[in-house]
């Protein structure tokens, strides 16, 4: 590189560092909003939205920024792996989609992004479904605009997709999800019919909010959260945002009668809070310093909560600490019939709370429900209904409630459209992850009964959080097993856990 090339490399990676810390306060905004921001406050943190997101697109779509970009990508070859060239080439793709998209576009998006979000909690609290329709019509077609703004290679969702998991195709993820419902309905089915039933009434005692709140940061921080890089808060709907180096905040739910949200639910955002504090910090506001998708970060967050917190090894260490908390709940309880417990699958209302099995079918309803709105197939009046209809057929129950059926997610008031199938692409590339870390590793159930969760988290730093984005997440899960996503790992393993559970 010669003297000039990198002292124009130096201005843009300044630029996009720049950048970067901008969107870090406009993350912020963000956090502030669903964890502490009174009602009253929701117009004018609208108006502070928008007004960053505008002033972000703006260092985007920078005219000289783009010139040097593609001036240095010019210079650079294909197959260039160096650092410069896989930041040039992430930075020049993110660039070319943004250029595309007028200022307007972006402003209003993130305007009613928190407009639609203020509408989905009030309404989400009355359970009325009419008080969020008029704000999910609006993002639906702010969305359609984008999608036909950015373009697109086979159909509108592509586009949405493609914010999320960069270079999927709705092609391949949507027979990858139908494969799946193929395959796990039968399971499911044979759960039902086996007559074993936990009792699950052990997880509905009386479980005090202070003493989860200590338990749940105990055992966030013993598999490998940093507390002193990050937080934890209350909010409606689980989430974790990163605001940049050494400030990532997890949030979570408590019920006092009922043991799972809280525990497990940190145990998820947790795991997408490693992943974000094992980034490599040097490389903050460039492609190196961020995570890979979003399909790759929900493999970090399922495969802590599902993988390692519903391993029996896991709870050989955590059952005595988990009784020395609630004594007066687990006093009477076998570490046998809690395991059995936490690990029932039967069909369920809220996905957050669903098990293994059953998890994938209610991103499938999500994902063929947000396609035909995005389509003009189905009205968002109509929604609650195909809702509903939606959950008898895949799973043989209807909601009570809008609050327990549509309005139990936060996504759609946000404008993420596109994000559902990243959830059951996280299941799949977790278990791929996990058992190719076993393969090396070992037997890591042995590790776990010990309290240490440090060869698996070193394993996952050293083949996935350090590379940030050198690889597309197709590439990374080739490089990292040897094979391309295959639904096989996850159906081995969740056969394997409920053959056992269920005795089938």
């Amino acid at each position: 590189m010669s003297k000039d090339t990198a002292r124009v490399f130096e201005e843009v990676c300044r630029h996009a560092r720049r950048t970067a810390v901008m969107a870090s306060i406009h993350e912020f905004l963000g956090w502030d909003e669903r964890t502490m921001l009174p009602p009253g406050g929701a117009e004018h943190r609208a108006e502070q939205s928008t007004l960053l997101a505008g002033m972000i697109h703006q260092r985007w779509v920078d005219y000289k920024f783009g010139e040097q970009l593609d001036g240095l990508a010019a210079d650079s070859a294909d197959n260039d792996d160096s650092d410069a060239a896989v930041i040039v080439r992430r930075l020049k793709r993110q660039r070319d989609k943004r250029v595309k998209l007028p200022q307007s576009l972006v402003e209003e998006l993130s305007r009613t992004a928190v407009m639609g979000q203020q509408a989905w909690q009030e309404a989400r609290n009355g359970d009325d479904f009419a008080m969020f329709q008029p704000l999910l019509e609006r993002t639906l077609e702010l969305k359609r605009q984008q999608a036909e703004a950015l373009g697109y290679p086979q159909c509108p969702y592509d586009a949405l997709l493609d914010e999320f998991e960069p270079e999927e195709l709705t092609a391949n993820v949507g027979p990858v999800l139908e494969n799946l419902r193929a395959e796990l309905v039968p399971l499911v089915t044979s759960i039902e019919q086996s007559g074993r039933k936990p009792d699950c009434s052990i997880l509905h005692r009386d479980y005090p909010v202070e003493a989860q709140d200590r338990f749940v940061r105990e055992a966030a921080a013993a598999i490998g959260f940093d507390f002193r890089r990050g937080r934890l808060d209350v909010t409606a709907h689980p989430f974790c945002c990163s605001l940049g180096p050494g400030d990532c905040r997890i949030t979570t739910r408590y019920y006092p009668d009922f043991f799972n949200a809280a525990f497990f639910g940190v145990l998820h955002e947790a795991g997408h809070g490693i992943y974000e504090q094992g980034l490599p910090a040097e490389q903050y506001g460039l492609p190196l310093g961020e995570f890979v998708s979003l399909g790759i970060h929900e493999s970090q967050s399922r495969l802590w909560e599902n993988f390692v917190g519903r391993n029996r090894e896991f709870w050989t260490c955590f059952f005595p600490k988990a009784r020395e908390y609630f004594p007066a709940a687990l006093g009477d309880v076998s570490a046998d019939d809690f395991f059995f417990a936490i690990n029932e699958s039967r069909p369920s209302l809220i996905r957050v709370e669903a098990d293994e099995a059953t998890y994938n079918l209610h991103i499938l309803i999500r994902f063929e429900l947000e396609r035909a709105m995005l389509d003009g197939q189905l009205d968002a009046a109509d929604l609650p209904d195909a809702w509903n209809e939606k959950y008898r057929q895949y799973l043989g129950i209807t909601p009570p409630t809008n609050r327990e059926g549509v309005l139990q997610d936060v996504h759609w008031s946000a404008g993420l459209i596109g994000y559902f199938p990243t959830y059951s692409l996280g299941n799949l590339y977790a278990a791929q992850f996990f058992a190719q870390a076993e393969s090396e590793l070992g037997n890591l159930a042995n590790s776990f009964a010990k309290g240490d969760f440090q060869p698996l988290r070193e394993w996952l730093r050293e083949k996935i959080h350090r590379h940030g984005q050198r690889f597309t997440a197709a590439e990374l899960v080739e490089t990292i097993t040897g094979r391309g996503l295959s639904a096989q790992p996850l159906l081995d393993h969740l056969r394997g856990k409920y053959r056992l559970l269920y005795q089938l």
